[in-house]
Formats: C-alpha cells, sequence, structure tokens
C-alpha cells in the first residue's frame, strides 16, 4: 500500500472514524480498570520527594542507608523507612507497540495483545493524571502535559492506526530527564532496539518497566501436526508437518529472551514484567503501579 493512498480524503476520513469509534470504548475498559487501583489506595498520597510525613514501611533491598529512619528502627526487630507525600509533578511516559505482531490473538475470547496494551496504557495514564502528574506518548514529540484533555489526546493517539512493521521496538523520542516510562510489547522483534531505547533512557536517569504482553498460545505453543505459521504482516511464513516437535525448542527460546529481558531491565535499573492477556488486566496494572512508586523513590 503506498503513502499517497493512506493520505488521500477517504483514507483520512475512515482512519478518523475508526479512531473515535474506538475510542468510548478503550475509554470506559480503562476507567473502570483505573478504578480498580484507585479505589484501594488511601487517598490519593504517592511517595516522594515532598516535607509531609506520610507513613513508615518495612526497608527493602536496594534502599540507600540514609533513608533508614533509625530512630523507628530501634524500637523494633527489622529497620523502617520513612516516606514522604509526593508533592511535586513527575512525567510519566508510555510506549505502546502497534506493529502487526500485537494484532494476534489465539482465541476469539481473548483481547488482542495491542489491546490489552492499549488499555493497561490508558489506564496508566489515568492514574497519573489523577494523581498530579503529566503524562505523554513516547512515540510523539509532544511533551507530557496533566489534565483530563491530556487524557482524550493520549486515548486519540492510542487507537490512531498506523502502517506499522511485523515486529516493534520503543522508539521514544520525548524522554524528560528523571521522569518514569513503561514500555509495552510482546518484545519478540530484534532485542538491540530495546537495548538502545533503554541505554537512553538511563542515561537521562529515566526509571521504568518493560512490560511483555503474550498471548498464551505463544507462551504454551499448542500446536501439533501439519501448522503454516505466518507473521501477521505476511512478511515470513513457515510450513511444518510436525509442528508439535518444535515446541521444545520454541519454548527454549522464548525463556531466553525472557531472560535477555530481565538482564537489560537490571542493567538499567528498570524491571520486568509478563502479562498474558488470557489473565484479568488488573493484577498486570497494579504491578506498573507499583513499580513506577519504587522506581520514583
Amino acid at each position: 500500500m503506498s503513502d499517497a493512498h493512506l493520505h488521500t480524503p477517504e483514507s483520512l476520513r475512515s482512519r478518523s472514524e475508526s479512531v473515535a469509534g474506538s475510542l468510548p470504548s478503550l475509554l470506559a475498559d480503562a476507567q473502570h480498570l483505573a478504578a480498580t487501583i484507585l479505589l484501594g489506595q488511601h487517598g490519593r498520597k504517592r511517595t516522594g520527594t515532598g516535607d509531609e510525613f506520610w507513613q513508615y514501611r518495612q526497608a527493602e533491598t536496594g534502599d540507600p542507608l540514609r533513608a533508614i529512619d533509625w530512630r523507628r528502627s530501634a524500637r523494633a526487630d527489622t529497620q523502617f523507612v520513612r516516606q514522604t507525600e509526593w508533592q511535586a509533578a513527575q512525567s510519566v511516559m508510555i510506549g505502546v507497540d502497534d506493529a502487526q505482531s500485537m494484532a494476534y490473538s489465539g482465541d476469539a475470547s481473548r483481547p488482542s495483545k495491542l489491546r490489552r496494551a492499549q488499555t493497561l496504557a490508558m489506564a496508566l495514564a489515568i492514574l497519573a493524571v489523577r494523581g498530579g502528574e503529566r503524562v505523554g506518548l513516547t512515540h510523539l514529540a509532544e511533551p507530557p502535559r496533566g489534565g483530563e484533555a491530556q487524557l482524550l489526546r493520549v486515548a486519540s493517539a492510542l487507537m490512531d492506526p498506523s502502517v506499522a512493521e511485523d515486529y516493534g521496538a520503543p522508539k521514544p523520542q520525548v524522554m524528560p530527564a528523571g521522569s518514569r516510562a513503561v514500555f509495552f510489547s510482546d518484545f519478540l522483534g530484534p532485542p538491540e532496539a530495546i537495548e538502545r531505547a533503554l541505554g537512553q533512557a538511563a542515561d537521562r536517569g529515566v526509571r521504568g518497566a518493560l512490560v511483555q504482553i503474550l498471548d498464551p498460545d505463544e507462551e504454551l505453543f499448542p500446536f501439533e501436526g501439519r501448522t503454516i505459521f505466518e507473521s501477521m504482516g505476511g512478511a515470513m511464513r513457515f510450513e511444518t508437518l510436525k509442528a508439535g516437535g518444535l515446541r521444545t525448542r520454541y519454548k527454549e527460546r522464548l525463556a531466553k529472551r525472557k531472560t535477555h529481558l530481565k538482564e537489560m531491565a537490571r542493567r538499567t535499573g528498570w524491571q520486568y514484567h509478563c502479562h498474558h492477556t488470557s489473565d484479568p488486566a488488573e493484577p498486570g496494572l497494579l504491578w506498573i503501579y507499583r513499580a513506577l512508586e519504587k522506581g520514583g523513590r
């Protein structure tokens, strides 16, 4: 398909109608998902660098010695960290891989990987804005902003279809120094681009999380006999008469990729999480929320 065809008035009108038709559903799903986290928190207090005392928590591996409240710790058998309320507005940058591979779903009862990523990303944006923070999308040149109007801009940009490659990778354009970020992808493409993006983020003091989203069929490889494997974009095609015989080797390669992602995240101060589209979205969002809380300390 040529670029000229993509930019005709008819094609642009069709894309706009598609985005407009999908927005209400995405916003409704994301708002419902975000509400499960908001209702589970005590108000809107956030740990951060403010002066107002919030609470004590038990010290964790990685906490600096200066963060430990020795007076409080002396009254117990464990060490405690004194947390203060988050006061300064921060930026949360979100990257959603919209490559062709993300459109996959192994069953009609499950959302595609892309739809789950969009829902988690939008719910995260809602949580950030409601918490007084700025939010932005990494693939856009616009800086992060706060406010309800920004949520509509983010939702529209997330749903805007694009001509994508078979596999994608983070391509951050804007990463404010000291901000936090989340990259959603299946991370099944070449890992070099992921390493570059994480390196750039680390250089700017950006901490965050890699959220690998997989369909359970991609995890279990439940294929037997004659099977034709084809990439979502049609660029790659492989036929075998004994799909079951590939299972062990496939699982080994997937496990190796996960290990590599974890190691990349560890080296750059990020965190890694694998989420399956057959699982409820709430635990995934809660993990991301807590990961960013930890990364913001």
